[in-house]
């Protein structure tokens, strides 16, 4: 189990508070307190054999046991990996229906291959399962979270808390638990958890930037870990420490500045440190951030490739362009982020870039046999006990953290913000046709695709504007648009931890052509208001643009 208590994570605060003090940098340390869920223990037995087992955070604490009949399920590895809750996505076409799951696992304990994710716990719990057990795809067992809650909970938040419990195991032990599914044997789970609101720290740093002193990028990382956590994420906190060193001994050439924090409750809260600061410094965040950039599993062995960078649209080429100064060979690739990492700004509507950090090549990955994990780049000794000192490698590591310098100074010296606004509209243009097409016919998003045009339109005539007002304009347009595209909930409430698809309010025109008869009038209303809304706040953005023109 662990090795750690949230105790022991303060203590690391107090590290990173030491190192920082040694540098000559100040900071704040604050100490909110925030609800963690801690596993201290799980275990499976099945057909009196006794299976080793590890329990998600925030999974059901039964140490009493739940006993039921054990069902084996199928689903596709990479939906169950991108937290998708579609059912045909899930499962190819071979269960067409919530019923007939309902009536598969009603009752009984799902084993399935895969992580224990957020958004297959609530889909088992969902369907009536009453626990579940998630085959991890290697020797090791990886520890995880299972809630789709996001950061420390609300009212609202504390119905979506896990009502099953849930854990790991292996592949040796997982494919013969899955055989005694066939058998109709049945197993037992029994998982403890330490659950509560605990004081943790969170360190942050404010280098002050000498002509806009109060506009800020934020830059990020957990520093809570798994056992040791080397690679996931000493070498993020490392860079981070870094950064601070040298932007603070040049802090006289900084245009604006920049805050670096430290968040603890990355799994165990499922971010409940970024989520708190999000909540806590909203208004100025809202006012004053220009960018968020997430520093997680930089500096790792063999992790050379940058195909996996994350990035919104209007902020693709700065991630692309600073990869290739410093490495001009580099294989990139910018991608959606997904619902996950510390990502907790999206409802701010912070533009964002970088999640994870550098990669392994593709063809080393499958050279080495090494399965899909989120983090350590590819290494699989993520959320395990082998992420130790091995998994990090100084040379990878200083590319990584001169990656992270160069695209924050792009951003905080640059006389005028450097986001690319017109890419968002195409990017729009180019989902909304997606759905249309998708829809065979059954949808009409004409009224979208022309309230776009016009806000693309408005965009165009900003590169004609003074600094001043494309910068404040840009903003503006951030607080908009990046909600719209990545959220579902209003602006200051987080989402579920599972995918949002891109324009999530038009996205239901895609499903339409899927949907049972009975629900596809229900499915025009939802887009109805759906493309209502994004209209509405698509031309809200024009006119502020115009308005700023005026």
């Amino acid at each position: 189990m662990p090795r750690w208590m949230p105790e022991d994570v303060n203590g690391a605060a107090d590290v990173i508070g030491q190192r920082l003090a040694a540098l000559g940098v100040p900071f704040e340390m604050h100490q909110p307190e925030i609800c963690l869920s801690v596993p201290l223990s799980a275990s499976v037995t099945a057909g009196g054999r006794a299976f080793r087992a590890k329990a998600p955070s925030s999974a059901l604490s039964v140490p009493e046991g739940r006993t039921a009949p054990l069902v084996k399920l199928q689903a596709n590895p990479k939906a169950l990996r991108s937290y998708n809750r579609d059912i045909s996505t899930l499962f190819g076409g071979s269960i067409r229906s919530v019923e007939e799951l309902r009536a598969l696992v009603g009752g009984k304990i799902v084993v399935i291959s895969g992580f224990g994710n957020p958004a297959l716990t609530s889909l088992i719990e969902e369907w009536g399962g009453v626990g579940l057990i998630a085959v991890n795809p290697g020797i090791d067992i990886h520890w995880g979270t299972c809630t789709t809650i996001w950061g420390s909970p609300d009212l609202a938040d504390l119905p979506r808390k896990p009502k099953i419990p849930v854990v790991a195991v292996n592949n040796p032990d997982g494919r013969a638990l899955m055989e005694m599914a066939d058998e109709g044997a049945e197993v037992t789970i029994k998982t403890e958890m330490l659950e509560g609101w605990f004081p943790q720290k969170v360190p942050v740093v404010t280098i002050p930037g000498t002509a806009e002193p109060e506009k800020y990028a934020l830059v990020h990382g957990h520093y809570d870990s798994w056992d040791v956590g080397v690679g996931d994420n000493a070498t993020g906190d490392a860079t981070l420490l870094e950064l601070a060193r040298v932007l603070w001994e040049g802090r006289g050439d900084l245009r604006r500045s920049v805050k670096i924090a430290w968040w603890p409750g990355h799994s165990t809260g499922r971010y409940a440190g970024s989520t708190w600061f999000s909540d806590r410094f909203a208004q100025d965040l809202d006012e004053n951030c220009v960018v968020q950039i997430n520093c997680d599993s930089p500096g790792c062995r063999w992790a050379t490739s940058y195909h996996d960078t994350r990035a919104f649209t209007e902020s693709a080429a700065i991630a692309t362009q600073a990869i290739l100064d410093i490495v001009p060979d580099a294989e990139v690739k910018t991608l959606r982020p997904p619902q996950a990492g510390d990502y907790s700004f999206n409802n701010i509507g912070l533009p964002s870039f970088f999640m994870l950090s550098s990669t392994m090549p593709e063809k080393l990955r499958e050279e080495k046999g090494y399965y899909d994990v989120s983090g350590c780049g590819a290494n699989i000794a993520w959320h395990t006990e082998n992420d130790t000192i091995e998994i990090a490698d100084r040379d990878i590591l200083l590319t990584d953290i001169r990656i992270y310098l160069l695209s924050v100074l792009r951003v905080v010296n640059a006389e005028v913000l450097p986001f690319d606004w017109l890419a968002t509209c195409d990017e729009f243009l180019n989902t909304i046709s997606r759905y249309e097409s998708s829809s065979g016919d059954m949808a009409d998003l004409s009224a979208a695709r022309a309230a776009t045009r016009m806000l693309r339109t408005a965009v165009e005539k900003l590169e004609h504007a003074g600094p001043g007002v494309r910068n404040a304009t840009s903003l503006n347009l951030a607080r908009l648009l990046i909600p719209l595209n990545a959220t579902r909930e209003p602006r200051f409430r987080h989402d579920p931890a599972y995918t949002v698809p891109p324009l999530p309010t038009l996205a239901v025109a895609a499903e339409l052509p899927n949907l049972p008869e009975k629900l596809r009038r229900s499915g025009h209303v939802e887009l109805m208001r759906g493309q209502n809304r994004y209209v509405a706040a698509v031309r809200a953005a024009t006119r502020m643009v115009e308005g700023a023109l005026a």
